[in-house]
C-alpha cells in the first residue's frame, strides 16, 4: 500500500492546500493529512478546529485520514508506515527551503521520499500566513478558503461572506 503524509499547520487550510491534496489523492492508496503541533508557533485556530475542517472537506474520501502529531515529521511517517511525504511548492523560494528539508529527512530515513507538487498558478500567491493576517485585520479571506471553511471562520468572526 502506498501511504503518504502531507504535513502542515493548515492554519487555516487554504485553496492552495486543497489543490495539492486533491492532486495527491490519486497518487497514493492512503493520504494522511497531518497537522503538526509546534509549541514555538502561535496558531490562530485550534488543532481540533483544523482537524474538523479537513475532515469536513474530505469526509467522502476513504483514502484520506486526518491526524495530528508533535515531534519530527519523519518519525510520524515511520509510525504511520508512510513511504512518501507530499509537499506543495508555490515558488523557487519554497523549492529551496523544501529541498533542504527533503534531503535532511532522506538522510534520517532513506525509505521515505518527498514528492513535490507545484501549485496551480492561480493559488501560488496564497499562504496560510497571509490569510491569517487578513483575518486578524478583519478582512474577507473567503476567496482564499474552501467554502466549508470560509463559512465557519467568517461566521465565527461574526461576518458574512
Amino acid at each position: 500500500m502506498r501511504t503518504a503524509v502531507f504535513p502542515g499547520s493548515f492554519d487555516p487550510i487554504t485553496l492552495g492546500h486543497v489543490d495539492i491534496i486533491n492532486r495527491a489523492m490519486p497518487l497514493f492508496d492512503r493520504l494522511i493529512l497531518a497537522i503538526g503541533e509546534n509549541s514555538r508557533k502561535k496558531s490562530l485556530f485550534s488543532v481540533e478546529e483544523r482537524m474538523e475542517w479537513l475532515r469536513d472537506i474530505y469526509q467522502s474520501e476513504e483514502s484520506v485520514e486526518v491526524r495530528s502529531y508533535s515531534g519530527l515529521t519523519i518519525d510520524f511517517c515511520r509510525q504511520c508506515g508512510a513511504s512518501f511525504l507530499v509537499r506543495g511548492l508555490r515558488s523557487t523560494l519554497d523549492f529551496e527551503y523544501e529541498k533542504t528539508i527533503a534531503q535532511l529527512n532522506h538522510s534520517l530515513e532513506d525509505g521515505i521520499d518527498t514528492i513535490f507538487l507545484v501549485s496551480e498558478p492561480k493559488y501560488s500567491h496564497i499562504s496560510s500566513t497571509i490569510v491569517r493576517e487578513i483575518l486578524i485585520n478583519r478582512g474577507d479571506a473567503s476567496p482564499f478558503l474552501h467554502g466549508k471553511v470560509a463559512s465557519k471562520i467568517m461566521g465565527a468572526l461574526g461576518r458574512q461572506q
